[in-house]
């Protein structure tokens, strides 16, 4: 069964602002328990999830809205502004943590009840890990660039929050007071990949890149079906705008072809690639082979 079947985007949206707004809490009881540094950082990695989770909302809904005058090809291109914006907030985030660890890294503070505060940041972790999964099939569903950017955000969260467990850990059975700022000094560090990989995404998708190489051997697929009807293509180009894809190519024909019959392989076109491409507009220009 297809993942959140008659579910839209803006709900699985909303699933990951209850995820974090949950993660924060426990997170925060975790550190509040233990006093650590690097369970402090995973709790403010979950803050930046609620805003970027909050953003992604807002964004979704502003790319529901309809083609009008000032904007006649959509809105789809505002979930690249969600994917900068997280990788904003993590880089953030990042710095933050990266402070905070070299802050107790001067000066060493012991960590209390470990075992408590393992407990509860394991189950914020495993919240996010099943969270990120839903949204990361969401968002190859909806081909929706904000749910993907959330769930890898969130994954990365998953991971920071098993570096900081195991770094609790280790210093509970080693007595190495150092051990927890070092690992939060890693988790800020890791993260920073992302965020910049995903601001680099984001100003990828702004710049009209075109659609993915399966999507443009399928187009191509379908043009090359009609040359034995002594029907050829050329100038054909493409761009994705968040969910919205576009298609344009110029057809040649015979030049003895009526304009009926140009206009109506036209529509023979434009359905096939449709049909080979769900969601894409396709535009045609007609012209004669010769």
């Amino acid at each position: 069964m297809t993942v959140g079947a008659g579910l839209d985007r803006h709900h699985f949206a909303w699933l990951s602002i209850a995820a974090a707004v949950s993660t924060i809490a426990l997170k925060a009881f975790a550190w509040w328990i233990t006093g650590s540094v690097g369970l402090l950082s995973d709790a403010l990695e979950s803050f930046v999830n609620l805003a970027g989770a909050s953003f992604a909302l807002w964004m979704i809904v502003v790319t529901r809205a309809p083609a009008d005058r000032g904007h006649p090809f959509g809105h789809g291109k505002a979930e690249y502004f969600s994917s900068g914006f997280e990788g904003i907030l993590i880089l953030g985030a990042a710095v933050g943590i990266v402070w905070a660890g070299a802050e107790r890294l001067i000066q060493p503070r012991p960590i209390e009840s470990p075992g408590w505060g393992l407990a509860w940041s394991a189950v914020a972790t495993a919240i996010n890990l099943a969270v990120a999964r839903v949204l990361g099939r969401a968002g190859e569903r909806f081909n929706s660039i904000a749910l993907k950017a959330d769930s890898r955000h969130l994954m990365t969260d998953v991971w920071t929050s098993a570096g900081v467990i195991a770094g609790v850990a280790l210093v509970a059975w080693t007595g190495w007071l150092a051990l927890d700022p070092l690992i939060a000094i890693a988790v800020g560090l890791n993260i920073t990949r992302e965020a910049i990989r995903l601001v680099g995404e984001s100003v990828d998708g702004l710049m009209d890149r075109s659609l993915e190489p399966d999507a443009l051997a399928r187009a191509e697929a379908v043009l090359d079906s009609f040359r034995a009807r002594g029907v050829g293509y050329r100038n054909l180009r493409s761009r994705r705008a968040g969910v919205s894809a576009f298609v344009q190519l110029t057809v040649l024909v015979p030049g003895d072809w009526t304009v009926r019959e140009g206009h109506a392989l036209l529509d023979e076109i434009e359905s096939a690639l449709a049909a080979a491409l769900p969601g894409t507009e396709v535009t045609t220009h007609l012209e004669p082979l010769t």
